[in-house]
């Protein structure tokens, strides 16, 4: 019999897909079918610094700052008080859906300053979610900003609200830092349980005939699961957090890659919103075909086999086999 469980955020998850923070988590019935289908655990739709803001004055200074230059940037800012449902709306929805189904359901908020995120962790925790993924999308856009200033928003953020609870509690990072192995390793020792690598930003897009500036969404592919599966195959073994992938998990063969890379979790959304709720049974499938075909008792015995440090040839993952594959294709031009 195989064993398709995997150990995620001090849970012992059926199998390792996890469905990712998205709007499809707003409906109940949505949720009800991710565990139909086979999810072993959900994370809920983000719950926006920007909504926490209708208690807290804190963001509100920090957004409104710089915008008298330029008043029409007062208009990029959201509607947060209706948007998804609103803080307290939010909280009740998380109530009921953890009433609705019997798999992990994961709270998410989403932002980069302290704010009221101490306050809402803790009614997340209250309401009933097994744990918590902060999402923490930010752009550095600000010439005046270094690095070392980011670096100590986000471990002063995730100080802060692992405090105020006890549920465990995830970070949503983007690979966006000088050095994403020191800033992972320093997370790991604030106590965080589990790392979700990596965050996908959303860039604007320009329209050529309206000469504006517009927001454009492409959901995700397959191709950009490598950057994640190299992240996760580095950190493997420095680590005492449990590490997720997401983005660009679409298919079994994606999962099956991410836990020999290393990951305990490999989370889903674009490809639900591709081929729909119902996709998730298919992968399942396909994880269990690949592993009676090779022989592969458990879930657990892949996990790590093809990390940075588990492979006989580690330069893979290193500058040497920048040049190697350069020099490579370079003659292979040259051959045809």
């Amino acid at each position: 019999m195989i064993d398709l469980s995997s150990n995620y955020l001090g849970m012992k998850l059926k199998n390792p897909v996890v469905v990712s923070s998205s709007p499809l988590q707003q409906d109940l019935d949505n949720i009800r079918r991710m565990e139909d289908a086979g999810a072993a655990a959900v994370v809920m739709h983000s719950l926006f610094e920007e909504q926490i803001d209708v208690e807290s004055r804190e963001l509100n200074r920090s957004l409104e700052r710089g915008t008298e230059a330029y008043a029409e940037s007062l208009s990029y800012l959201p509607d947060m008080e209706r948007y998804n449902l609103g803080p307290e709306g939010y909280l009740e929805h998380l109530a009921r859906a953890k009433k609705s189904v019997g798999i992990p359901v994961i709270a998410s908020l989403n932002g980069v300053s302290n704010g009221g995120w101490t306050r809402y962790a803790r009614m997340m925790q209250e309401a009933g979610a097994d744990a918590i993924e902060l999402n923490t999308y930010y752009l550095a856009t600000d010439p005046k900003v270094t690095g070392q200033e980011v670096e100590k928003m986000y471990a002063d953020l995730v100080a802060e609200v692992k405090s105020s609870v006890s549920v465990p509690l995830a970070v949503k990072l983007s690979p966006m830092f000088s050095s994403m192995a020191n800033m992972a390793v320093r997370l790991d020792q604030s106590g965080v349980k589990a790392l979700v690598l990596f965050n996908r930003f959303y860039q604007p897009e320009f329209d050529l005939e309206t000469l504006e500036v517009t927001q454009s969404l492409e959901l995700s592919h397959s191709y950009e699961l490598l950057m994640r599966l190299n992240w996760v195959a580095i950190l493997f073994g420095h680590l005492k957090a449990d590490m997720a992938v997401t983005g660009g998990v679409h298919s079994g063969a994606d999962v099956l890659k991410c836990m020999m890379a290393g990951a305990r979790a490999a989370m889903m959304t674009s490809a639900l919103l591709e081929s729909g709720i119902g996709h998730i049974s298919k992968v399942l499938g396909e994880v269990k075909e690949w592993m009676e075909e090779h022989e592969y008792d458990s879930i657990q015995q892949m996990q790590g086999s093809m990390a940075r440090r588990s492979v006989a040839n580690p330069s893979a993952f290193e500058r040497v086999n920048y040049m190697h594959v350069l020099s490579s294709y370079a003659l292979d031009s040259r051959e045809r």
